[in-house]
């Protein structure tokens, strides 16, 4: 396609005038000298090619120093290819390999899709825990477990009541101990319980833990002469082999029910009951959805009370003696 630009019009007289130069007359002036004019022959076409190219050098020619012809829009330069990028790369991935059907190699063992969730281990191997749950108690008898199982039947809403064979009074809790430890808490407790009386147990009115607020614990208070003294002496055992227990000050109770979301409170109430605690058992806690469940470890009795006996009677008894029974007869 030809493009016409500035100066096109100039080529085109040029060549006009090179024609004149080269012999051909005007047919004016042809017929003032009363010739016939002659009718030329039409040139044959030139190449579309050829014509175009000298077109394009006639028009450089005339063109004004330091202007460039701007390229055709219907005929664009070829544009470079630019290099693949990583991105790209990433996009179009390695290409695959062909494999005849005869050489198909056999699938290995398939691995997790990324963000899918991983297979659920066996369930004796999903969890060991590396520190136990331990805690010295007074074990509830269950007659008296069977009393305050009767007032959890009042808890409405989200409580959560302690079964009765679970219920404790706790007096020294272990909330990380290591495994390897336990021995040397099982000793302490049968070094250290043997050597004290019987606790005789009381139980008064129930509370809430917090008080103020929403409450997380309901549960009713003990007492008992010579706890506190008890409790005492196992946390500093404790402490004595290099193991902690809790920071929370010692406050005897059972614990009835736990709350796991909104739940009203229960009015309070009042018990006259009481037991003779006849020792202290080591208990292993397992944390469950359903709530804790408490393993006995080991047991130790308290000092059993002895027996008053009578001193022998030593005074000479005045009572004259018996007579000398006869001798038995030989047969004859």
């Amino acid at each position: 396609m030809k493009v016409r630009v500035k100066g096109e019009g100039r080529a085109q007289k040029a060549e006009g005038k090179a024609q004149q130069a080269g012999g051909g007359q005007p047919k004016a002036a042809q017929r003032g000298a009363g010739q016939t004019p002659v009718k030329q022959k039409p040139a044959k076409r030139r190449d579309a090619q050829t014509a175009d190219l000298s077109l394009e050098q006639e028009v450089a020619r005339l063109m004004p120093k330091g202007v460039t012809r701007k390229a055709s829009p219907e005929q664009p330069a070829p544009q470079k290819a630019a290099p693949a990028g990583p991105r790209q790369e990433r996009a179009q991935g390695p290409a695959r390999p062909e494999t005849r059907p005869d050489q198909r190699s056999i699938k290995g063992p398939q691995t997790a899709r990324r963000g899918a969730r991983p297979a659920r281990p066996p369930l004796e191997e999903a969890h060991t825990p590396s520190t136990f749950r331990l805690f010295y108690a007074l074990r509830v008898p269950t007659e008296v477990a069977a009393r305050l199982a009767e007032a959890q039947r009042a808890l409405k809403g989200n409580w959560r009541s302690v079964r009765a064979d679970q219920m404790h009074v706790t007096l020294a809790y272990l909330p990380a101990a290591p495994p390897e430890r336990l021995a040397d808490l099982k000793a302490l407790g049968a070094r250290l319980i043997p050597e004290l009386a019987p606790l005789d147990v009381r139980l008064r009115g129930t509370g809430y833990f917090p008080n103020e607020g929403s409450p997380r614990v309901w549960f009713v208070k003990v007492e008992a002469e010579g706890l506190n003294e008890l409790a005492a002496a196992l946390r500093a055992g404790v402490h004595e082999l290099g193991l902690s227990t809790d920071e929370l000050a010692f406050k005897a109770h059972i614990t009835l029910a736990r709350k796991k979301g909104p739940a009203p409170r229960v009015p309070p109430q009042t018990y006259d009951l009481g037991w003779t605690a006849g020792g202290v058992t080591l208990y292993r806690s397992f944390l469950q959805k359903t709530g804790p469940i408490y393993e006995p470890q080991g047991s130790y009795r308290f000092q059993t009370p002895e027996v008053a006996t009578s001193p022998p009677d030593t005074t000479p008894s005045t009572d004259p003696p018996a007579p000398e029974s006869a001798p038995p007869q030989e047969p004859s």
